[in-house]
């Protein structure tokens, strides 16, 4: 059957339609998922300490949340920086001297490596988190600071568990 000239002009109309690119939302979605998972990965607004089994940290109803500094961990059997062990708890303290000698030495090594801080509390020393069991016997944190203060770590805090409901609004 023979179409009109109207039918093959709207034919050929359609054939020239039908050919326009279309757009690929594949590639437009994998590059938001990754941006995504980016975003997710890097944007994190709160400051974790270091989570250890052998520590058990007391509870407070403290709302400050952790700083990002040098962190010391203690348990009933070590004293160890930035996850390195130092000396053993135990001979820290049957040890006779006020400061424990190795954990100084360390704390020295730490501050050599460490930029001077260019602000005004320069001469209020360093910041330091001390993460220490709830069972350690006062003496031996006794100790532990008195060893971060002569070292310039003098801005210390102590790490604590948030209790259970105390989620600040």
């Amino acid at each position: 059957m023979k179409s009109s000239r109207r039918t093959q002009r709207m034919g050929r109309h359609h054939k020239r339609n039908a050919s326009k690119a279309t757009i690929s939302l594949v590639s437009l979605m994998d590059i938001f998922t990754i941006l995504v998972f980016f975003l997710l990965v890097n944007s994190s607004d709160t400051q974790q300490l270091p989570k250890s089994k052998t520590i058990a940290l007391p509870t407070s109803s403290s709302e400050q949340l952790p700083k990002d500094n040098l962190v010391l961990m203690v348990n009933d059997n070590e004293i160890l920086v930035q996850g390195r062990v130092i000396v053993s708890a135990k001979e820290a303290l049957d040890s006779k001297e006020n400061i424990i000698i190795a954990l100084k030495k360390e704390l020295d090594y730490r501050a050599s490596k460490q930029r001077p801080s260019a602000d005004a509390t320069a001469d209020i020393g360093r910041p330091i988190t001390i993460m220490g069991d709830k069972n350690i016997p006062y003496q031996l944190l006794k100790k532990i600071m008195l060893t971060c203060s002569q070292s310039n770590f003098s801005q210390i805090s102590l790490a604590v568990r948030r209790k259970a409901g105390d989620d600040p609004a």
